[in-house]
Order: C-alpha cells, then structure tokens, then sequence
C-alpha cells in the first residue's frame, strides 16, 4: 500500500479522481474532490478525498498536513453550500466529519477520505 500521494491502480478513490469511475461530483479543487457516497447514511452523506492517495488520515496528516487542512476546509464547504453547517445561528442543523482509520473503525477504502454527514439528528455516540 503506497503511502507517498501516488495513485494506485486498484483504488476506487484514485479511479474516481483519474476520471475512470463515475461519481456524483459536488466540487472539486486542485488537490481535493467531493461526492456523494453511494450508500448515504444521512441525507446528506459526501466524502471529502484528497487527490494524491494516502491510506488513511494519520499518515496523509504526518505526511502532507496542508492537504489534510485542504479536506478539512473543503468539507466545511461541502457542508456551507449543502445547507446543513450551523455557523454562526445559520439555518443548518449542523454536520459530522468523520475519517474512518482501520477496516475495525468501518475504513473499506483504503485512500484517505472525510464522511460529511447531515441533515438530521446525528446522536453520540454514534453506535
């Protein structure tokens, strides 16, 4: 599994941003794209990926700690355009990030990626 930003040719995430899988697009920036996942588990459900493939969030943090600021702030977009983000008394209800890391926390792929949730309730701890 490589961990220096260069894709890999049997990653679906690295697919997605090389073009070669269909996704649901929701934006996209020089180093980061969003879309919506295939199997919501809220009504709004977008992962936040960063284009360079890094296994998981620890190690694209230790190695590129402004692209894991780039996913971060892009899912603060996300969040802002699909109208779920809560600042400052805004009309949203309010949104999760979560970056799973391991197969045991729920990780299936295995290219760094931020869960924005929202929509509705989102209780804690979440099962």
């Amino acid at each position: 599994m490589a961990s220096n930003g260069e894709p890999e040719q049997d990653c679906l995430f690295c697919k997605i941003v090389a073009g070669e899988v269909p996704a649901t697009l929701v934006r996209e920036t020089g180093t980061t794209v969003a879309f919506r996942d295939i199997n919501p588990q809220a009504p709004t459900h977008v992962l936040v990926i960063p284009k360079a493939h890094y296994p998981d969030a620890a190690t694209l943090a230790a190695a590129e700690p402004q692209l894991i600021a780039d996913v971060i702030r892009e899912a603060g977009e996300v969040a802002a355009e699909e109208k779920i983000a809560a600042a400052h008394g805004g009309p949203g209800t309010g949104y999760r990030v979560v970056f799973n890391t391991g197969a045991g926390a729920g990780q299936t792929v295995f290219h760094a990626h931020a869960h924005v949730l929202g929509g509705r309730g989102l209780e804690w701890p979440p099962g």
